[in-house]
């Protein structure tokens, strides 16, 4: 059995749409998260769906797409994979009859389609922490008469956002942003969280639940594995031939060969926990 999974969009749902329930704190047995209901009306504070269910924003994401993984084809009796490969096979001479595709053709737009799907994630990140840095740039203009100075700590994994007023020189305000345990750190969404919790505005439910990365990029601090299981972690430096380098203290590379070839024998990415990129441009 296979479980559908949704390509959503945080913003307030229109009458007619999909909501998938992404909090369920308050709902008091009323739903639950990964519930999807219709909206069948609107007010400033929430939705109402089906069976007359009150539903606030924060606790709720549209569907804009959904994907269905594939089977799993070891759960599958022999029946199961004659009927699935029969069904599958049909599908393709139907698609290429209809349309006039052939087998090559197929091929690549199922590459496309999946490439696309599978990049969802971190374009979202991307485009989160686009937005923080340019949310920071425009408070900065809006609050007139104050410095604004940050305390970033990575091992820690916290920001601290300290409002000043240039005319008193001491701290006005401060607002703290603390990434979660499992999470991957980037300090510009917590100085943007940070900043607005300082100047006592509203931090967006995006900033909040940023998705994880999917890509390991360079300048990524990325926690690794060697062949006896240790953690260990790293700055990557260098990424050539689907090989990671990090960086020494001496500023050549150096492979490490070990962490990797563990990793990609469980067919897991090394994993992320700061993806900052603070300074050398950013």
């Amino acid at each position: 059995m296979t479980e559908t999974k949704y390509k959503t969009e945080k913003r307030k749902a229109n009458v007619g749409e999909r909501i998938l329930i992404t909090e369920d704190a308050f709902s008091f047995g009323r739903f639950k998260r990964g519930d999807v209901f219709i909206v069948r009306s609107t007010d400033g504070m929430g939705v109402r769906g089906e069976v007359n269910r009150f539903i606030y924003h924060y606790e709720y994401e549209v569907i804009v797409g959904e994907h269905t993984p594939a089977p799993n084809l070891d759960e599958m009796d022999y029946d199961e994979l004659v009927a699935l490969s029969e069904a599958v096979m049909e599908a393709l001479r139907t698609r290429s009859y209809k349309n006039g595709y052939d087998q090559g053709r197929i091929d690549v737009d199922i590459e496309a389609t999946h490439g696309s799907y599978e990049k969802y994630d971190q374009q979202k990140r991307d485009e989160i922490v686009a937005k923080a840095k340019d949310d920071i740039a425009v408070l900065y203009k809006r609050d007139l008469g104050y410095r604004h100075d940050f305390i970033i700590n990575a091992e820690k994994r916290t920001v601290v956002a300290l409002r000043k007023s240039f005319a008193e020189g001491y701290v006005r305000e401060r607002g703290i942003a603390k990434c979660a345990p499992n999470d991957c750190f980037n300090a510009h969404i917590g100085k943007a969280i940070a900043l607005r919790r300082a100047l006592g505005l509203e931090v967006p439910a995006e900033y909040l639940n940023v998705p994880q990365p999917t890509e390991v990029r360079v300048r990524d601090i990325i926690e690794a594995a060697d062949c006896c299981g240790e953690k260990y972690r790293f700055k990557v430096g260098l990424i050539e031939d689907d090989k990671i380098y990090d960086v020494r203290g001496d500023g050549t590379y150096t492979y490490l060969d070990a962490a990797v070839r563990y990793l990609r024998s469980n067919a897991t990415n090394p994993k992320a926990i700061d993806d900052s990129r603070v300074g050398d441009g950013e």
